[in-house]
């Protein structure tokens, strides 16, 4: 099983060239970049997490500067977003982002996209709440379409464009994968639809007694559960539940690092390391 962390890089928390090869030196698998573009200040919204929105939900950078940092000071370290909002993004300029994300470090990207969870957020961006999930479907079909095609066409309810020429094409064949993020059951419905893996958050309810429905469920649609690796986000640094993921097949799992300096950052990085070869030997 993988180790990852994810971090809200923020102007007051450690750089990503600074993390990401104490990260690789450490053994880490994969960083992942969140993204929010805004908040807007109505807070119509309430917090996924509960309580209040931390301030680094609208001090974040975007994600894929933050990934093309992280990748011309690492080698073997794997980028992800955790995830994209792409319901907010133009698909055509988003799509040639992960291609050019990809082609910059060598293969190494990872789109772990979601449908967000803000809804005045994705309002500012044109975006209808109710049918933002169908949008995303449509959003990652068509990126498909222009990841993998040479005349690239999609002509969908939210997302039209005739034929075009367009590049680079990714590194990874067919294309970089797509990761669903979300909860069970929905989520794992789309990841099994559209996507090349599901992120579910480890600490909202007992997911491990979902991780064999799921597999379930990808087999029932046509596809192999090997085929759609699990990666466990906002793990705690328990052993015995980090071992209990390991046993049912869990692909990776993350920590959230807090937006703070390198002094508050790399201590918690020490101790995943540990944890990581206490689980994994």
């Amino acid at each position: 099983m993988d180790f990852g962390a994810s971090i809200f890089f923020t102007d007051y928390a450690i750089t990503p060239a600074e993390l990401a090869p104490a990260m690789e030196a450490r053994g880490f698998e994969s960083l992942w970049a969140p993204e929010h573009s805004h908040i807007p200040t109505s807070r119509r919204s309430p917090y996924p997490g509960g309580g209040d929105l931390p301030k680094s939900y609208y001090d974040v950078l975007d994600p894929f500067v933050s990934l093309t940092a992280a990748a011309v000071v690492t080698k073997t370290l794997k980028l992800g977003t955790g995830v994209c909002l792409v319901i907010q993004r133009d698909t055509i300029q988003t799509a040639k982002l992960v291609a050019s994300l990809d082609q910059v470090s060598g293969g190494r990207f990872l789109f772990g996209i979601g449908g967000g969870w803000n809804a005045e957020e994705m309002e500012d961006h044109g975006t209808e709440f109710k049918s933002r999930f169908k949008k995303m479907r449509e959003q990652i079909e068509a990126m498909v379409q222009i990841w993998t095609k040479s005349k690239p066409e999609y002509h969908g309810e939210f997302v039209n464009f005739d034929p075009m020429m367009t590049w680079p094409k990714p590194v990874q064949a067919p294309h970089p994968p797509v990761i669903v993020g979300g909860a069970f059951p929905h989520a794992a419905r789309r990841a099994i639809r559209y996507g090349q893996g599901w992120i579910p958050i480890a600490g909202r309810g007992d997911i491990t007694g979902l991780i064999p429905e799921f597999r379930r469920m990808a087999a029932e649609a046509g596809r192999d559960p090997a085929d759609l690796p699990i990666s466990m986000f906002s793990a705690k640094d328990d052993p015995d539940t980090l071992k209990r993921f390991r046993d049912l097949g869990v692909a990776r799992v993350t920590v959230a690092l807090p937006s703070a300096k390198a002094a508050e950052v790399l201590p918690v990085l020490d101790r995943w390391a540990e944890l990581n070869r206490l689980v994994n030997g």
